[in-house]
């Protein structure tokens, strides 16, 4: 059995099954949506962070849901980790950016040390909302559970080697627009990073940063993950700009694969171009199982990107009109 957390804008589709086989069910619905995360090993615990309620818990596999968090932020939230080393200890990132910690399922939380003490916080902001900023995402390094990787829309990348007691900002050649981060169990350091400002890859911890852009010919990267089974096979999501990434009226958005070599397009399974707004990518640890979320619908690929195969879950002509904020899937 498959469950796959697909947040839209403005409602939470769950779906359940494997083959042509799918159940499906809307939760959350018209809360304003930005995230979620799950861990395999604790399916049932599902967190959704909302732009209007705060952080929403699931402790059912969605059915059910109850707000936490609330003596810590009960404003924005825009990102949500659960750590690989443990699903107990879970992170989220809000609007003004800040990054919180529960290390008891979210039953409780403390706040890490202040993002907007760093030097170059008063530089960041969120162009659509230009007195802000928020954290967009959060990784935890899988050989090191004190060292924290944090994308900020837009501003900085930063890094953390204490557990967020202290945070490193801007190393060179990071990427300031970040969208997404991605870390691989197999490469120690390695650091993939997703941003309006194209795409970068590091692979000391992110000190350092290599800008592998040869064939990538859309440069507003919002989703990445690397091939659970080959750190050096990555696959992206991509546009030409914000315009087109995220308005269903007006998308165009593509598919990117690299394997070692140049980037090249792989997403023609998916309906890529015009109508596709850019897709929220996932992984289940499975060497070469991906998974692609659009406006368009959910797809799946076994051999790590090169052909996509779409499920037959049910989908409501409303939802080709909504943008994806997140994507996990379990198997």
């Amino acid at each position: 059995m498959t469950s796959i957390y697909a947040p839209l804008r403005e409602v939470f589709v769950v779906a359940t099954g494997r083959g042509d086989d799918w159940q499906t069910a809307e939760r959350l619905d018209g809360h304003s949506l930005e995230c979620v995360a799950v861990s395999p090993a604790a399916p049932d615990r599902v967190f959704v962070g909302t732009f209007d309620s705060g952080l929403q818990r699931s402790l059912d596999a969605g059915d059910t849901w109850e707000q936490v968090g609330e003596d810590v932020t009960d404003g924005a939230v825009m990102s949500a980790r659960v750590s690989p080393h443990g699903p107990d200890t879970v992170y989220v990132g809000t609007e003004p950016s800040a990054v919180y910690r529960s290390t008891d399922g979210g039953d409780s939380w403390t706040s890490l040390s202040p993002l907007t003490d760093l030097p170059s916080a008063d530089e960041w902001y969120f162009p659509p909302r230009p007195s802000t900023h928020h954290v967009r995402w959060i990784e935890v390094d899988p050989a090191d559970s004190d060292r924290l990787y944090v994308g900020i829309e837009a501003g900085a990348f930063v890094y953390s080697e204490d557990g967020g007691e202290s945070w490193h900002e801007r190393p060179s050649g990071s990427r300031y627009d970040n969208h997404s981060l991605a870390v691989h169990p197999d490469a120690p350091g390695r650091v993939y990073a997703a941003a309006g400002d194209g795409y970068a890859e590091s692979r000391d911890g992110g000190k350092s940063w290599n800008h592998l852009q040869d064939g990538l010919n859309h440069r507003y990267c919002w989703s990445v993950v690397p091939d659970p089974g080959d750190p050096d096979t990555v696959i992206l999501s991509a546009a030409a700009g914000p315009y087109s990434a995220h308005n269903p009226s007006s998308a165009e958005s593509f598919v990117y694969r690299r394997e070692g070599g140049a980037w090249e397009r792989c997403g023609a399974d998916l309906g890529e171009g015009d109508g596709l707004v850019r897709a929220e990518l996932a992984t289940v640890g499975k060497p070469g199982v991906i998974y692609a979320f659009s406006n368009l619908g959910i797809s799946r690929s076994s051999d790590a990107g090169q052909s996509w195969q779409s499920l037959s879950i049910p989908w409501s002509g409303r939802y080709t009109g909504l943008t994806p904020r997140g994507f996990a899937v379990v198997e």
